[in-house]
């Protein structure tokens, strides 16, 4: 391995799916290595310093990003970090036996001990994949935003979101993730409480090495708000170190009091609750910064004024509280 920052530049955004692929297999090429994984998935890695992140991605995804590069790419270039991408062409809970022999290939060959740390990550199915490969690489870490514990419908027939996904194989390798993890040094599971399906597949996932992580009002796409916020950078840069707490998972997202969904969403859960006056309070403190139709009407709804000035910012410490 070199131990360095890869310096490379990405011509990938608005091509076409098979031009895509092909100007990421040449540009992975230099670098490191391309591998196909059946019809369905492929492997890029780039090689570059001692850690290695390990991500599973959904190419429509990927392409949809502000660089259409797999996550793992601005590491290698800032951080210098490895990279290891598991790639579906399209919605994919990664439960392909090509997948299951590449990863049996990386343990024979010992390529997991040649870093010095090791983090597995992805969102849903991805989320899922993180958890369930992990297994490969004992001591690595893990953050899974939203991750399925399986689809298996005799465990988790409650879960009818993925009708389709369900005629995959969930029992035979790599297959249920919260038994996956049992090797992980550190694993972080984050999830809404309010999106009720994601957080009964989080509370599947019951070891000692698992950190809950609960983030309340941003909505069940985790990854895409986590970047809008800035926060995903920071979490998986924690999650790499091994030091990702509560509290520095909280800072990290402390932009979202001045998110627009957040702060909607945590209107009508004061509202839903019955806490109007905690409600107003927040409206009020989103409209000391300029006006907003939205919480004008919110408030005139609740019985108040809409102000000309506004209460001091620690009415949305007050409301987050509710």
């Amino acid at each position: 391995m070199t131990d360095h920052a890869l310096h490379f530049t990405t011509e990938l955004k608005g091509l076409e799916p098979d031009e895509w692929l092909a100007a990421l297999e040449v540009l992975v090429e230099e670098h490191g290595s391309f591998t196909p994984l059946g019809r369905d998935h492929m492997a890029t890695f780039l090689d570059a310093g001692p850690k290695l992140l390990v991500t599973f991605e959904n190419a429509v995804e990927v392409r949809g990003l502000p660089d259409a590069a797999p996550r793992g790419f601005a590491f290698a270039r800032r951080e210098g970090w490895s990279h290891l991408a598991i790639i579906g062409k399209a919605e994919s809970w990664f439960r392909d036996p090509a997948i299951y022999r590449h990863f049996d290939r990386l343990i024979d060959d010992g390529f997991f001990e040649d870093f010095e740390s090791v983090l597995f990550y992805g969102t849903g199915a991805g989320g899922y994949a993180a958890a369930a490969y992990s297994v490969a690489a004992p001591g690595a870490r893990v953050l899974a935003l939203r991750p399925q514990a399986t689809l298996d419908p005799s465990v988790t027939g409650w879960d009818t979101r993925y009708m389709s996904q369900r005629r995959l194989n969930f029992t035979n390798r790599y297959a249920y993730a919260p038994d996956m993890i049992d090797a992980a040094s550190q694993v972080w599971i984050v999830y809404s409480p309010q999106q009720r399906l994601d957080a009964m597949h989080a509370s599947l996932f019951t070891r000692s090495n698992v950190q809950m992580l609960r983030i309340s009002g941003i909505g069940g796409r985790l990854n895409i708000t986590f970047d809008s916020l800035g926060a995903l950078d920071p979490l998986l840069r924690h999650a790499m170190a091994g030091d990702l707490t509560p509290q520095r998972f909280i800072n990290a997202l402390s932009a979202r009091k001045t998110f627009g969904a957040y702060l909607k969403g945590l209107v009508r859960r004061a509202r839903d609750r019955g806490h109007d006056a905690l409600a107003a309070l927040a409206c009020r403190a989103v409209l000391k910064r300029g006006r907003d139709t939205y919480f004008e009407t919110q408030l005139r709804e609740l019985g108040y004024a809409v102000p000309q000035s506004d209460a001091p910012d620690d009415d949305m410490q007050d409301a987050a509280r509710a």
